[in-house]
């Protein structure tokens, strides 16, 4: 199987527990099927012909694990975030390694700014960039004068953690999500999912796309319309806020 590309995962560290929660409601996290969930999701990727590269562990942080909000990567640039949670902060040195590894040259959000890699969805030329607790305004246009002549369109979300918990894209560039997180403005067409887990969605490939098991309706849908659908459980992730976008940087 020729390689999709390289896939950036951290495996789950032994505070995972004490991952920062916001819009739900905390409830006790079990770490042995926090790691077997992981090891499954990782193996979804490898078996869909991604490369696997493992950032160092970052223990002292219980949300590494989470390692999209560390580095958004466009053509060879890696821009590094500068999370709107501080505690979050010192994960990004592992991960600042890990794009260095693949070569590509590495950018910083500074101070004012703020940038969490789970605000950023980048759908064919245009990179959509959620304005949330976590990425400010600062943040956005460090992010669009880095990423130089792509088109950069701010989204204001509410009810949720990031950009991409409210939405992603699907392998031909449509949108798919919950309208209800989301500034529809400047989102014509975005497509419903049946469910809210369903607007989480990784493209594996041009027809393969991959979804937590929490979105049966959102997989059956995308099944019909032709796509090759896989599907994990990532249960004790998702009551941390987090989602199948969060635990890898996939890099084409």
């Amino acid at each position: 199987m020729t390689a999709a590309g390289t896939a950036l995962v951290r495996r789950p560290g032994p505070r995972l527990s004490d991952g920062i929660v916001t819009h739900l409601e905390r409830r006790p996290i079990d770490a042995g099927l926090a790691a077997r969930q992981h090891e499954a999701y990782v193996a979804a990727l490898r078996s869909a012909g991604w490369r696997i590269r493992a950032v160092a562990p970052a223990d002292a942080c219980p949300d590494a694990v989470f390692v999209e909000d560390m580095a958004v990567v466009s053509g060879g640039i890696a821009v590094m975030g500068r999370s709107g949670a501080p505690e979050r902060r010192d994960e990004a040195d592992g991960a600042e390694k890990a794009v260095r590894d693949l070569g590509l040259r590495v950018e910083w959000i500074t101070e004012p700014g703020t940038l969490d890699g789970g605000d950023v969805l980048q759908a064919g030329d245009t990179v959509y960039v959620g304005r949330s607790g976590r990425t400010n305004e600062e943040g956005i246009c460090q992010l669009a004068h880095l990423l130089g002549g792509r088109r950069v369109v701010p989204v204001d979300v509410e009810g949720c953690l990031h950009l991409k918990s409210a939405m992603t894209a699907l392998p031909d560039g449509t949108l798919i999500g919950v309208p209800e997180w989301i500034d529809t403005t400047a989102l014509p067409g975005l497509r419903v999912a049946p469910e809210p887990a369903g607007a989480h969605v990784v493209v594996l490939g041009e027809d393969h796309v991959l979804l937590s098991t929490s979105a049966p309706r959102t997989a059956d849908l995308l099944a019909a319309d032709g796509l090759r659908v896989t599907t994990v459980d990532i249960g004790e992730f998702e009551a941390l806020e987090g989602c199948v976008t969060c635990l890898s940087v996939l890099v084409p």
